[in-house]
């Protein structure tokens, strides 16, 4: 009888700002890999809830963050009231490019690497007025940027866990 692999998440938010105090998540992103299977799934906006983050989250061992250790989880926590560190095995992959001289924020650390985006233009300050755009005016098209964005950040996670190994 063959033994089910475990998930691996690589998880990713987007804020309205940096303090976890005054500020809301607006995107998470989950990369989600058992073997050979692998899919996206992202929660907006009032989707966010603990339940359907626990839900997202079923049968996931490992979850991979990039800074996760001091912003993802703790905003998280915060809002959510979930401590995915206690319930997952968690590893925030910034340590690990530290340990390899890969210093800098995760757009950084992929130029270093030679990892690829197509979202170039759009960083953490981009993400918030995107959402802004999106929340205020509607403007469909912010939120499919940033959920791309989110979806670039979330799958080069992986990559870049990879690459340290």
């Amino acid at each position: 009888m063959q033994e089910l692999l475990p998930v691996e998440a690589y998880l990713d938010i987007e804020t309205t700002g940096l303090s976890r105090t005054a500020c809301q998540i607006t995107v998470v992103g989950l990369y989600l890999v058992a073997g050979a299977s692998e899919r996206v799934v992202q929660l907006v906006g009032p989707e966010i809830t603990a339940s359907n983050l626990a839900a997202a989250l079923a049968g996931v061992r490992a979850i991979y963050t990039y800074n996760g250790s001091r912003f993802d989880l703790p905003f998280i926590h915060c809002h959510l009231g979930l401590s995915l560190e206690e319930t997952h095995n968690h590893s925030d992959l910034m340590y690990g490019c530290w340990q390899n001289n890969l210093y800098g924020g995760l757009k950084s650390v992929e130029r270093q690497l030679n990892i690829k985006r197509k979202l170039t233009e759009v960083n953490g300050y981009e993400a918030v007025r995107l959402w802004w755009r999106y929340a205020r005016y509607g403007d469909r098209n912010a939120l499919v940027t940033l959920l791309a964005y989110n979806r670039e950040d979330v799958v080069n996670l992986k990559l870049l866990r990879e690459r340290l190994l």
